[in-house]
């Protein structure tokens, strides 16, 4: 279970704790067991700092805490504080990843049966899509639906996502995509193959939590040979 600490103190010296966390970060290279570190500073409050630290689990969290690393630079931090800090452990019961739901949710969509789903609620009006097997990229919701509508035409689709990772405003997608030829797919007949591919999506979302840009890599080449479209090249 993943494990969190609240460090909550009072502070004049931001610049100099900072400098002390990358002291810490630096000597407990290859050793510390913490994930994930924020520190925040209070709008109402300039002196009053809080530092949120996340392990995967508490036994590690205790590991980390035996670092002789760890115990020095904390006694300095102390020093640097106006009181005496105070600290909370918490055991996450609940960890949204909102963005990276949403771009699961479009992975699941665009793979539905009958007409395309509306997709307003997911891309922004103004999404701007990087795709390297396009001459051009596809500027604005209108024109990703009929990129989409033309993948659909041409298959029928799922996605699996195998994987993600989000980072700020950016969640990055692993997945896999199985198909079915059921029509033209850029100037080959239908085959009625079952095809499959492999590939890669970032995606930035906007402040209104919509996919606003993407960028794309998948194995094209891979399914065009599925496709028997490479075979007059290798006789």
């Amino acid at each position: 279970m993943t494990f969190v600490q609240l460090i909550d103190c009072k502070t004049s010296r931001l610049d100099e704790m900072n400098r002390l966390l990358d002291q810490w970060v630096e000597q407990t290279k290859g050793k510390r067991t913490a994930t994930h570190a924020v520190v925040g500073k209070d709008r109402s409050d300039a002196t009053h700092v809080v530092e949120i630290v996340e392990f995967p689990s508490y036994e590690e969290a205790v590991r980390n805490s035996n670092l002789p690393e760890t115990d020095r630079i904390f006694r300095d931090m102390v020093a640097l504080c106006d009181e005496m800090p105070t600290f909370t452990d918490l055991d996450v019961v609940r960890d949204d990843q909102l963005y990276a739901a949403q771009a699961r949710r479009f992975f699941d969509r665009v793979g539905l049966e009958g007409p395309l789903p509306p997709l307003n609620d997911l891309m922004a009006e103004n999404y701007h899509d990087h795709d390297p097997a396009n001459e051009q990229d596809n500027l604005g919701l209108e024109n990703m639906r009929r990129e989409i509508e033309m993948w659909r035409d041409a298959f029928s689709f799922t996605f699996t996502v195998e994987d993600q990772i989000t980072q700020g405003d950016r969640v990055c997608t692993r997945w896999s995509w199985y198909g079915i030829q059921q029509g033209e797919f850029l100037g080959i007949p239908n085959t009625g193959r079952q095809v499959s591919m492999t590939g890669t999506t970032i995606f930035r979302f906007d402040a209104d939590g919509r996919i606003r840009e993407g960028w794309w890599q998948y194995d094209r080449l891979g399914l065009m040979s599925q496709l028997g479209a490479l075979d007059a090249l290798e006789n």
